[in-house]
């Protein structure tokens, strides 16, 4: 007891074009946000992520040189750590 109608078949084709227009629209809108997000955030100068992340980095390796060279003598010589042997030759 299927029955094709033409009416129906058309109102298909055209809800399912509706709907592939809207995705595309939709997609449209992410590109331009995101490519205006990332002009302000370089009109702001704001650092990437992997920038910042390097830049913490950095910062943990010159509070541990920083915590050494409290620890050493008072006499004002520094206590050079010892290199890696396969790294001395």
């Amino acid at each position: 007891m299927h029955t094709k109608s033409p009416l129906f078949d058309e109102f298909a084709r055209l809800t399912t074009g509706a709907m592939g227009l809207a995705q595309a629209a939709g997609d449209e809108a992410k590109a331009a946000m995101r490519a205006q997000a990332d002009k302000i955030a370089v009109d702001l100068d704001l650092a990437r992520k992997d920038e910042l992340e390097a830049l913490k980095a950095e910062v943990a390796a010159l509070r541990a040189e920083v915590a050494a060279l409290k620890e050493t003598p008072k006499t004002g010589t520094v206590r050079k750590p010892a290199r890696p042997k396969d790294a001395a030759g």
